[in-house]
């Protein structure tokens, strides 16, 4: 009984320092990252501004109870099946924005989904989408941002239960999930498509909210853009935005191009609840990008939506 003891206590120990090892963020950057955390030259901070609308970095992480979208001082509840998470403030304050950060400390935050004392981000940041970007494209937002007015107060902890609370855990999904590659152009498609393919898979995180989640939290490779339950969960049901009868098979590419830049669907109902937050931002991007996301979207496999929540239930 000594002897098995001692053999349990070790097996112990080593699945400890594996859980430990697995976890780290430095395990996951060392296995899938690319390392590319310092884009040299002159940022610009025009293209910071499309990245920041074309992210609707101000729909989740404007400061709440004011009008003011520059105002990048968080607080905003995003509810889930694992708990309430709270948007942090984002503005260059340097004690309680980002203000003190580098620029290396943003790129990871936002490809990694690292923060600069080392703790794993939750995926309520989607980081999943962000790894798509360009480091450059992602020095030109946290440029862009700096130039916005710093906002003074920290947002309120998460609410979340035991054991989400345990971030040491993402590790693991991170390993899972999170492949640390870059939008690649497709060669044969024209330049159009690959433009609106990045700002639909990279910034503009589309799939984020236009797809169901597994129990686990990460979207099902064959249900992408397929629409499912708002991932809030206050009953509504995000749509399917691939070229399927039940999504938008019957829109033209103009159609969509149009919503984005007004808001208002072919029958000339206007969208509402958080898709009028993204209308305010993809407004302000050009013609030629609205165009180009519309080309992307529909040239995406059609899949059939999932079927929706019945009332009351």
């Amino acid at each position: 009984m000594k002897k098995f003891a001692v053999v349990l206590a070790v097996l112990a120990a080593l699945g400890a320092a594996g859980f430990w090892l697995l976890t780290g963020p430095a395990t996951w950057a060392m296995l899938r990252g690319d390392g590319n955390l310092a884009p040299r030259g002159v940022r610009s901070t025009e293209n910071g501004r499309t990245m920041f609308y074309a992210g609707g970095c101000a729909s989740c992480h404007a400061s709440t109870g004011q009008d003011d979208k520059t105002k990048l001082g968080g607080g905003l509840g995003l509810h889930s099946p694992f708990g309430t998470f709270y948007v942090p403030n984002i503005s260059p304050h340097p004690r309680d924005g980002i203000g003190s950060w580098s620029q290396a400390d943003f790129i990871r935050a936002m490809r990694e989904g690292v923060s600069p004392d080392g703790s794993h981000y939750y995926p309520s940041f989607p980081y999943t989408s962000y790894q798509r970007m360009t480091p450059d494209d992602i020095a030109d937002l946290f440029a862009h941002i700096k130039t916005l007015p710093p906002v003074e107060g920290r947002v309120r902890d998460h609410a979340l239960p035991f054991p989400v609370t345990i971030r040491r855990t993402l590790g693991l999904w991170k390993l899972a999930f999170l492949d640390g590659q870059t939008f690649k152009p497709d060669p044969a498609k024209s330049s159009e498509l690959n433009r609106g393919g990045y700002l639909v898979e990279g910034p503009g995180h589309c799939v984020e909210c236009h797809s169901p989640r597994t129990f686990a939290g990460d979207i099902p490779a064959d249900r992408r853009f397929a629409g499912g339950p708002d991932p809030e969960g206050q009953g509504g049901f995000i749509p399917n935005i691939t070229p399927d009868a039940s999504g938008l098979k019957a829109w033209s590419k103009g159609e969509i191009a149009d919503l984005l830049k007004t808001g208002f669907t072919p029958e000339y109902d206007s969208v509402g609840g958080s898709m009028a937050a993204v209308i305010r931002n993809t407004s302000q991007l050009t013609d030629a990008d609205r165009a180009a996301m519309a080309e992307y979207l529909k040239s995406l496999p059609p899949r059939v939506s999932p079927p929706k929540p019945k009332k009351g239930s």
